[in-house]
């Protein structure tokens, strides 16, 4: 028996990178998923994958800084699933810029997309888990919330904005037995980072900074999250969970 036997989850963003590996671990461990991502086909790639072993997936079109997709998202979990147990804000962008450079449009997709996005799913999941009778609700932030960087201000702060709001909804959340805990990537090969990552020099400056020695899997942040999502963290609440080699260690 998979440890999310039974429980169903949204999960944003799982067309690709972190999210999609999320999908295929939250499956392979029994969970009933729906994913949304404005990438179509990507998602439904990763929804056939989880059907072809098994598993049960759906996907919808959508973005998460968009309040009626994100309505549509929840009710269409609930009409498919009947409940909703796990919701993880995995959705994200991020902009590389100057602050002297970065235009209003450029800073408020990011804030739309990765704070306010945020803030709309959890609004929304949040009733039907009441009405289960508890919940756990994973955001992904960053450890761009906590060490600075030049060209990423947009996207620490609204990574910041997640944990802060982690860790306050924790609180509030309590009484009605939902969990919430944030997971912080460091370098994670995926799509956003894989650009940057190409460069040999500053590949070779995050390996010389990270204890483990190497750069670090969409599945390493998946399986973490599965704990987080499962029974077995049902007394951790309010936690920010760093993912990144032991870069932030040195």
């Amino acid at each position: 028996m998979g440890r999310l036997e039974g429980k169903v989850a949204i999960i944003t963003g799982g067309a690709s990178g972190i999210g999609r590996a999320m999908v295929k671990e939250f499956a392979k461990e029994g969970a009933k998923i729906l994913t949304m991502d404005p990438n179509e086909s990507g998602g439904m790639e990763v929804v056939e994958e989880v059907k072809r072993n098994g598993g049960s997936a759906i996907f919808v079109k959508g973005s998460v800084a968009d309040e009626k997709d994100v309505d549509r998202m929840v009710s269409t979990c609930v009409n498919e699933f009947k409940r909703l147990d796990i919701l993880v804000n995995n959705a994200g962008v991020a902009e590389m810029s100057a602050v002297s450079m970065m235009t209003t449009e450029q800073w408020l997709n990011v804030i739309n997309t990765n704070l306010t996005g945020t803030f709309f799913c959890i609004r929304r999941a949040v009733p039907e888990m009441e009405k289960v009778g508890k919940g756990k609700i994973i955001n992904i932030s960053s450890i761009d919330a906590k060490v600075g960087g030049p060209f990423l201000f947009a996207y620490a702060a609204s990574k910041g904005g997640v944990l802060s709001m982690t860790i306050n909804l924790a609180v509030e959340l309590a009484p009605y037995k939902i969990n919430v805990n944030a997971i912080l990537p460091g370098f994670i090969l995926t799509g956003m980072t894989e650009i940057p990552l190409s460069v040999e020099e500053l590949k070779n400056e995050v390996l010389q900074r990270t204890p483990l020695n190497r750069i670090g899997m969409p599945e390493d942040v998946a399986k973490l999250a599965v704990y987080l999502a499962s029974d077995e963290s049902d007394f951790v609440t309010g936690q920010a969970f760093v993912i990144d080699g032991g870069y932030t260690a040195l």
